[in-house]
Protein backbone atom coordinates (compact mmCIF):
# COMPACT_ATOMS: atom_id res chain seq x y z
CA UNK A 1 0.00 0.00 0.00
CA UNK A 2 1.71 3.65 -0.46
CA UNK A 3 1.85 6.40 1.91
CA UNK A 4 -1.49 8.06 0.29
CA UNK A 5 -3.34 4.95 0.63
CA UNK A 6 -2.75 4.64 3.99
CA UNK A 7 -2.94 7.91 4.90
CA UNK A 8 -6.64 7.62 2.89
CA UNK A 9 -7.16 4.40 4.94
CA UNK A 10 -6.22 6.00 8.30
CA UNK A 11 -8.41 9.44 7.60
CA UNK A 12 -11.26 6.91 6.91
CA UNK A 13 -10.70 4.83 10.39
CA UNK A 14 -10.65 8.14 12.03
CA UNK A 15 -13.65 9.75 10.53
CA UNK A 16 -15.40 6.94 11.70
CA UNK A 17 -14.19 7.07 15.11
CA UNK A 18 -14.95 10.84 15.39
CA UNK A 19 -18.09 10.75 14.05
CA UNK A 20 -19.54 7.22 16.54
CA UNK A 21 -22.93 7.11 18.24
CA UNK A 22 -23.08 8.46 21.29
CA UNK A 23 -23.54 6.16 24.23
CA UNK A 24 -21.07 3.58 22.94
CA UNK A 25 -18.90 2.90 25.96
CA UNK A 26 -15.36 4.87 25.56
CA UNK A 27 -16.77 6.56 22.58
CA UNK A 28 -15.77 9.78 23.96
CA UNK A 29 -12.06 8.80 24.10
CA UNK A 30 -12.56 7.02 20.73
CA UNK A 31 -13.88 10.97 19.58
CA UNK A 32 -10.86 12.58 21.21
CA UNK A 33 -7.96 10.23 19.61
CA UNK A 34 -9.83 10.67 16.21
CA UNK A 35 -9.48 14.62 16.73
CA UNK A 36 -5.73 14.34 18.20
CA UNK A 37 -5.14 12.60 14.96
CA UNK A 38 -7.16 15.57 12.59
CA UNK A 39 -5.50 18.21 15.11
CA UNK A 40 -2.04 17.20 14.14
CA UNK A 41 -3.14 17.24 10.48
CA UNK A 42 -3.79 21.03 11.10
CA UNK A 43 -7.49 19.98 10.16
CA UNK A 44 -8.78 21.01 13.71
CA UNK A 45 -8.01 24.12 15.50
CA UNK A 46 -6.73 23.75 19.31
CA UNK A 47 -9.58 25.44 20.78
CA UNK A 48 -11.68 22.60 18.57
CA UNK A 49 -9.58 19.70 20.15
CA UNK A 50 -10.18 21.67 23.63
CA UNK A 51 -13.53 20.74 23.32
CA UNK A 52 -13.20 16.77 22.23
CA UNK A 53 -10.92 16.93 25.15
CA UNK A 54 -13.53 17.85 27.60
CA UNK A 55 -16.08 15.53 26.60
CA UNK A 56 -13.76 12.55 26.47
CA UNK A 57 -15.06 11.14 29.29
CA UNK A 58 -18.86 11.96 28.62
CA UNK A 59 -19.72 9.18 25.94
CA UNK A 60 -22.78 10.60 25.59
CA UNK A 61 -21.92 13.88 24.90
CA UNK A 62 -21.95 15.21 21.70
CA UNK A 63 -19.37 17.88 21.49
CA UNK A 64 -20.90 20.19 18.30
CA UNK A 65 -23.34 22.04 20.96
CA UNK A 66 -20.38 23.36 23.23
CA UNK A 67 -18.40 23.96 20.00
CA UNK A 68 -21.10 25.96 18.62
CA UNK A 69 -21.90 27.29 22.31
CA UNK A 70 -18.19 28.23 22.61
CA UNK A 71 -18.02 29.93 19.07
CA UNK A 72 -15.08 27.51 17.94
CA UNK A 73 -14.86 25.07 15.07
CA UNK A 74 -17.18 26.46 12.53
CA UNK A 75 -15.33 24.43 9.25
CA UNK A 76 -14.41 21.10 11.67
CA UNK A 77 -18.75 21.46 12.69
CA UNK A 78 -19.50 21.78 9.02
CA UNK A 79 -17.05 19.03 8.19
CA UNK A 80 -18.47 16.46 10.67
CA UNK A 81 -22.20 17.23 9.44
CA UNK A 82 -21.48 16.55 6.01
CA UNK A 83 -20.21 13.37 7.13
CA UNK A 84 -22.78 12.72 9.52
CA UNK A 85 -25.49 13.48 6.67
CA UNK A 86 -23.20 11.91 3.79
CA UNK A 87 -23.39 15.48 1.70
Amino acid sequence: MDQEAERDAEDAENWALVTMPLGEPWSGRARYAAAMHFYRQGIMNAETLEVYRLCSRLDDQDPLPLLRERRVGRDWIARVESRRTGR
